[in-house]
């Protein structure tokens, strides 16, 4: 190790860098994360979303919670924090993506990308713990009926989810790793999946990839804001030097340095961006490709909801946050979503549906719609049980959409990242099959349809799957990344989180990013002379284990309620 503190820092501990830390603490490496959220148990969970402090984050305010959401220009973008990154309010969907994901241009050449990811996707699998989820409700039999209605039904299929699904609100030993993991306690289909699972059924990342990295000696470092970092030699041959302080800190009094053999960054494509950006306009990085901030991407994605009367209350909550999805076109992907009971914080974000516009015409539209429906307004905006009684729709393209990231000076010399609109493929801001379907669901159910209010008033879409920016190419013109995450013109400096996925999924990206990051992971050499340990899960494991990824299926049974 040197004049090094360890052989390796992550700077992040989401899905890239949980499997970062575990694979190189495999191969022998030192290794320890940096994370700019808290660690936060499972009894730490707030149970409400009105627990804004606990629920949110903002540590300026001294919130410090799971969910972090950030308002663009061009994008509403909602995004994971804390020591197990956005698995700690994921909704735990767990989708390998359609085939043209695998044929993007983006890609680097001469690689069959399809073949090369698929053993990754299946350890990330085994090491998510992905299963089919086995209790429907009213709305997957609706999403199924609409799928009849337009023609797709033979696209219908139940969710492959991330979570321990038997013996209900029971503690059992570790099923998945021979014993090796931590108890866990049956899913007690409460809905609640996006606000942090209250009975720790859900298998987010503390659970695996992190548990046995610090198993493996992986020192994990929570509320530490990377401020830039510095390459030790031009390019970082000689290691290289990470700046760092105390999330939300006023002050800078609390920087410290580390200094480490190599860095991998998985903060996110938030943090990935900023923090790239930032070491680039302080001159730490003066070799990042002209590429930085071009290719973010939204997964096209458009999220509307109906909230149904409370006199036909259907039960909407006994289930997993997503259940089943469609596809009514090739490219577009449709699931129904719910919050569970205590999600009422979220409905600020929704107002009364509206229609196609510019950003002039949509406000009025959504005047119109509040004049000429005082009631239904009031009622979604204030009757009681938001949460229990909303079906949120969530749908997502896979076409080759994008906006850049910009890094503008701000004060004291931070950068602030604004969005731009790519002039040639733009952004959706409107998804008509996505309207189509939240009206369809209210008629059917007698409910309020609803858009997204930044939606309506000034035309901006939201995403809580923000990827790009630093997306791999072949050389330094095409990305920032080469095939292996390694950044061009530098040494020893990975990346691998959703900043480095070159083109839109279409489906839910956690599982992809964690494949990539295997497969970026497998390309590292065991550190000579240290003992490795065998990589778990990229080999079948005694216990639960994934099933193979599944053809569409009938509906589920529908759980009854009294």
């Amino acid at each position: 190790m040197g004049s090094h503190d360890v052989d390796w820092v992550v700077i992040g501990s989401g899905f890239g860098g949980s499997v970062s830390a575990l694979r190189l603490a495999e191969k022998g490496y030192s290794v320890q994360v940096l994370e700019q959220g808290n660690r936060i148990e499972d009894e730490d969970l707030p149970s409400s979303t009105w627990d804004l402090r606990r629920y949110f984050y903002a540590p300026k305010l001294g919130m410090r919670g799971i969910l972090r959401m950030v308002a663009f220009k061009d994008v509403f973008v909602s995004a994971g924090t804390g020591v197990g990154g956005g698995s700690l309010g994921y909704a735990m969907t767990l989708y390998t993506p359609p085939p043209p994901f695998f044929l993007d241009k983006q890609w680097p050449g001469g690689h069959d990308w399809h073949a090369e990811l698929s053993p990754h996707y299946e350890t990330a699998q085994r090491m998510l713990g992905v299963t089919d989820a086995a209790v429907g409700d009213p709305a997957d039999q609706m999403l199924l009926e609409y799928g009849e209605k337009i023609g797709c039904a033979d696209t219908y299929r139940t969710a492959r989810v991330g979570t321990y699904l038997d013996t209900p609100g029971q503690t059992v030993p570790d099923p998945y790793f021979g014993g090796e993991g931590p108890a866990r306690t049956g899913c007690t289909t409460c809905g609640r999946c996006m606000m942090g699972c209250p009975v720790g059924a859900k298998n987010s990342l503390p659970k695996n990839y992190l548990w046995f990295a610090e198993k493996r000696g992986v020192r994990i470092t929570p509320q530490r804001q990377v401020v830039t970092i510095r390459p030790l030699g031009e390019r970082g041959e000689d290691g290289w030097e990470i700046v760092h302080e105390r999330s939300g800190a006023w002050r800078r009094k609390d920087r410290q340095v580390l200094r480490t053999g190599g860095i991998v960054i998985s903060g996110g494509t938030l943090g990935t961006n900023q923090l790239l950006a930032q070491a680039k306009a302080n001159g730490d990085l003066p070799h990042l490709s002209p590429r930085l901030g071009h290719l973010v991407r939204t997964n096209s994605e458009a999220v509307l909801g109906v909230t149904v009367p409370a006199d036909k209350d259907p039960g909407l909550i006994n289930r997993v946050a997503i259940n089943s999805s469609i596809y009514p076109d090739q490219h577009t992907h449709i699931e129904t979503v719910v919050y569970g009971k205590g999600g009422g914080a979220m409905r600020s974000i929704f107002t009364l549906l509206t229609g196609d516009g510019s950003r002039a015409v949509r406000p009025l539209k959504l005047l119109g719609q509040i004049v000429r429906h005082p009631r239904r307004y009031a009622s979604l905006m204030f009757s009681p049980g938001w949460s229990e009684r909303t079906i949120i729709v969530l749908v997502m393209q896979s076409l080759d959409n994008a906006i850049r990231l910009v890094a503008k000076p701000g004060r004291n010399g931070k950068v602030r990242l604004q969005t731009q609109e790519d002039p040639d493929r733009p952004n959706p801001r409107f998804i008509p099959v996505a309207n189509d379907f939240t009206e369809w669901l209210a008629k059917r159910t007698g409910g309020i349809a609803a858009s997204s209010v930044l939606e309506s008033l000034f035309s901006i879409p939201s995403t809580a799957h923000f990827l790009g920016g630093v997306v791999v190419g072949e050389t330094a013109q095409d990305g920032v990344v080469d095939a292996d995450h390694r950044v061009h013109g530098y040494e020893n400096l990975l990346v691998c989180d959703g900043s480095a996925v070159p083109a839109n999924v279409g489906v839910n990206p956690s599982l992809t990013i964690t494949a990539m990051a295997e497969r970026a992971m497998s390309r590292v050499p065991a550190k000579e002379g240290a003992v490795v340990h065998e990589p778990i899960g990229v080999a079948p494991i005694a216990g639960k284990t994934a099933t193979a990824e599944p053809e569409p299926v009938a509906p589920l049974p529908v759980v009854s309620v009294s």
